[in-house]
């Protein structure tokens, strides 16, 4: 749980550094392409070459493939069609895209689960649906694609180790995952990208490194260890405490209109979603004799 904390608050501010210094300026697939490559140099030389099932390669592979590759792809194109709050507002079906991945798995439906991420989607509505953007059919659905990318890879992680337990520490097998997404950011930006949108100051290069270093390197494997150690309910809401971080954020440093009781309203009622997570864990433990 402690790692979902810590990188919720990490994250915070990266939807800020993205629309404040990076959407519109410089090009969305080198964006991408840079925050792969430089999270990559951080875990590939940590990476365990030989010892390693050829299935959990796989899966790694897949899972950075969507997880990172296609879910930031997509999340940097809304940057461009929406604002900050929107993009942040539209996140809130991620945990509805946790919970049925994670139900599909089990071959089960939990109620409790669901009835937690639907709190936390009307705790995070709460805080912010004024007028929207008139690109808010074509960012949203972005969003949608890069909302259950990044809950699949969540999901898929969690059962990937639980199929292939190793002594080793998680860290030695990660940087499979940076492979993957390098494998959708790389054709993306050849395929896609404008060469005479590179970044063109320092604090644009600083803001790249910055993004690389922590949010996509230590950040993502922060999440992904965190999401392997809790339930599916408790990574739904931590999905959508993101939210009410993030715009806080935004406000504060950025100065963004937003409507402080609101704020303070949606992020208590995502908070008892957490709480009624944690009630629905024990009464099933109830149920079971534990």
């Amino acid at each position: 749980m402690r790692y979902l904390v810590f990188v919720t608050l990490l994250w915070a501010f990266s939807f800020s550094l993205i629309g404040e210094y990076l959407a519109g300026q410089v090009d969305s697939y080198f964006a991408v392409l840079t925050r792969v490559l430089i999270a990559g140099l951080v875990f590939l030389p940590l990476t365990r070459w030989h010892g390693v099932a050829p299935a959990f390669m796989r899966g790694m592979l897949l899972i950075g493939a969507l997880q990172f590759g296609v879910t930031y792809v997509c999340l940097y194109l809304s940057f461009s069609l929406l604002t900050v709050p929107e993009v942040l507002l539209f996140t809130i079906l991620t945990p509805l895209h946790v919970t049925l991945i994670e139900d599909a798995f089990n071959r089960r439906f939990n109620p409790w689960a669901l009835l937690a991420a639907l709190v936390a989607v009307a705790g995070a509505a709460i805080i912010r649906y004024d007028q929207l953007g008139t690109d808010f059919y074509a960012g949203f659905f972005l969003l949608q694609i890069a909302n259950a990318t990044f809950a699949a890879g969540q999901v898929f992680y969690k059962h990937l180790l639980a199929r292939h337990p190793s002594d080793m520490p998680q860290y030695r097998r990660f940087g499979y995952f940076y492979l993957g997404a390098l494998a959708v950011a790389l054709p993306a930006f050849l395929l896609f990208g404008n060469a005479a949108r590179l970044p063109s100051s320092a604090i644009q290069w600083g803001v790249l490194v910055w993004l690389g270093l922590l949010a996509s390197g230590l950040g993502l494997y922060w999440w992904n260890k965190g999401a392997s150690l809790v339930d599916g309910g408790t990574l739904a809401v931590m999905n959508n405490a993101l939210v009410p971080a993030g715009l806080l954020v935004n406000l504060l440093l950025w100065n963004r209109d937003a409507d402080l009781g609101r704020l303070s309203l949606g992020g208590a009622v995502i908070a008892s979603s957490l709480l009624l997570t944690r009630f629905g864990s024990r009464q099933a433990l109830v149920a079971k004799g534990v």
